[in-house]
C-alpha cells in the first residue's frame, strides 16, 4: 500500500470512530450510557410481536443494548463487516467464536505462536470436548493447505503472539475458503486501523478490545465481526446461553477509546519501531522480533503497533533486567498508555502449569515489550539502563 493509500485508509477510519450520528438525537457530542437491565413494552401486542420474532427491538441488556449496539456498529464499519458482537473479554470473543462452530470430533488448524490463553483454551476445554487442534507454521502455505483438508476452522493471528511473524493473511484465507473451512483471525495487534482481514477474505475477525481499541487500560472487553449470517448464528446460539454480555458502561468506554485510536496507534508505532531498530544493534541482544524489521510488510498490513519482543544473550539476568526498569512496568496485557514488559520465562511457566510439560514454543531468553506513550528517548534510556544493570 502506498503512503497516500495508507493515509486515506486512516482518514476513513478516523471519520467512523469520531462521527457519532446517534448522539445527535440527544443534542450531545457523546452518546449516552443506556444503563438499564431491561426495556418495557407499550402493550401486549408489541411484546408478542417481539418474542415471536416479528419485531426487532431491545428487550434485555444480556442480548442487546443501545450503547453496546453503537460500539458494535462502529467495529463492523471499521472491519468492513456486516455486523459485530461485543463480549465481556477477548477470551469470551475467542471462545464464543470457536464454540459457535465446532462440534465433537471436529478439527481446528491453528497457526503456531498464538496468544497463550487461546492456546490453553484449545489444549484444555476443547480437548475435553473431543475437538482436535493441529498447530502449523503459518508461513508454510503448503503445510497449512495440507492440514486444512477435512478441518472445520482455521484460527489465525498475524502478527503472531511473541514471535511477531506477519503472515500472508490473504493467501491463508483463500486456501481456507477453497477447502470450505471457516477462517477466524485475532486482529488485536494491528487493529482495524492497520489491517482489515475481511478485505483479505477472512470470515470472522476478533479483538481483545481491552488492548488498543479501549486504549486506556481501564476496560476488559472483546468483539467479533463478520458476515451477517455467521454473526447472527453466534448471537443466537452462544451469547444468550453463556451470558457473554458486554455491559453498557464498558461499551461507552470503548467508544471513547476509539475516538483516539488513530492518534495513539501512530504514536505507539513510531516509538516501538525506533526502539526495535536500536535494540537490533545492541551487543547483548541476539534477536528482535518486529514485523517491520523482517522485510516488507505483507499485503493488507499497512502499519505496526507498539508490541514487539527481543531476545538477550546468556550474560543477561532476565529477572534483574525486568527489576531494573523504571518506565517499563511488569504487567500483562498491552495497548494502553503505559509501557510494559513480560519475560517469556513467566509466560512459559503459566502455560505449563505446576503439573504439565506444556509450553507455547517461545524461547526462555525472550522478553516482550509494549512501547507506551512516555516518549521514545525516555524509554530507550530505560532499556539501556536495564540491560546494563542486568549484565
Amino acid at each position: 500500500m502506498t503512503l497516500d493509500a495508507r493515509q486515506s485508509a486512516i482518514a476513513a477510519a478516523e471519520f467512523i470512530v469520531v462521527h457519532d450520528a446517534e448522539a445527535h438525537d440527544f443534542n450531545a457530542v457523546v452518546p449516552p450510557i443506556v444503563q438499564t437491565s431491561l426495556f418495557t413494552f407499550d402493550n401486549y401486542a408489541q411484546m408478542l410481536e417481539t418474542f415471536s420474532g416479528k419485531r426487532a427491538r431491545n428487550v434485555y441488556s444480556r442480548t442487546t443494548n443501545p450503547t453496546v449496539t453503537l460500539f458494535e456498529r462502529k467495529i463492523a464499519a471499521l472491519e468492513q463487516a456486516d455486523d459485530a458482537i461485543g463480549f465481556p473479554s477477548g477470551m469470551a470473543a475467542i471462545s464464543g467464536a470457536v464454540l459457535g462452530f465446532v462440534r465433537p470430533k471436529d478439527r481446528i488448524v491453528c497457526v503456531r505462536d498464538v496468544y497463550p490463553d487461546a492456546y490453553r483454551f484449545f489444549q484444555t476445554l476443547l480437548k475435553g470436548l473431543d475437538v482436535t487442534v493441529q498447530y502449523v507454521d503459518g508461513s508454510d502455505l503448503r503445510a497449512v493447505d495440507a492440514a486444512l483438508e477435512g478441518a472445520k476452522l482455521l484460527y489465525l493471528e498475524s502478527p503472531t503472539s511473541w514471535t511477531m511473524r506477519a503472515l500472508d493473511v490473504g493467501a491463508l484465507a483463500r486456501m481456507a475458503k477453497h477447502r470450505g473451512v471457516i477462517s477466524i483471525i485475532d486482529n488485536s495487534w494491528a487493529t482495524p486501523l492497520f489491517q482489515r482481514p475481511r478485505t483479505l477474505g477472512v470470515d470472522l475477525v476478533l479483538h481483545s478490545a481491552s488492548k488498543y481499541i479501549g486504549g486506556h487500560s481501564d476496560t476488559v472487553a472483546g468483539v467479533l465481526a463478520g458476515d451477517a449470517e455467521r454473526i447472527a448464528h453466534v448471537r443466537r446460539t452462544v451469547c444468550p446461553y453463556l451470558g457473554a454480555k458486554l455491559a453498557p458502561f464498558e461499551a461507552w468506554l470503548l467508544l471513547r477509546g476509539l475516538r483516539t485510536l488513530s492518534v495513539r496507534m501512530q504514536a505507539h508505532e513510531s516509538a516501538a519501531l525506533q526502539l526495535a531498530r536500536r535494540l537490533a544493534e545492541h551487543p547483548k541482544v541476539t534477536a528482535v522480533h518486529h514485523p517491520a524489521l523482517a522485510g516488507p510488510l505483507p499485503q493488507g498490513l499497512t502499519g505496526t503497533s507498539g508490541l514487539f519482543s527481543f531476545e538477550v544473550d546468556a550474560s543477561i539476568d532476565i529477572a534483574a533486567l525486568c527489576d531494573a526498569f523504571e518506565l517499563f512496568q511488569l504487567g500483562v496485557s498491552w495497548g494502553g498508555h503505559e509501557s510494559l514488559v513480560v519475560p517469556a520465562l513467566v509466560a512459559r511457566a503459566q502455560a505449563a502449569g505446576p503439573n504439565s510439560a506444556l509450553d507455547f514454543g517461545v524461547s526462555p531468553r525472550m522478553v516482550r515489550l509494549h512501547a507506551g506513550l512516555e516518549g521514545t528517548e525516555a524509554l530507550w534510556s530505560d532499556l539501556v539502563r536495564g540491560l546494563g544493570a542486568a549484565s
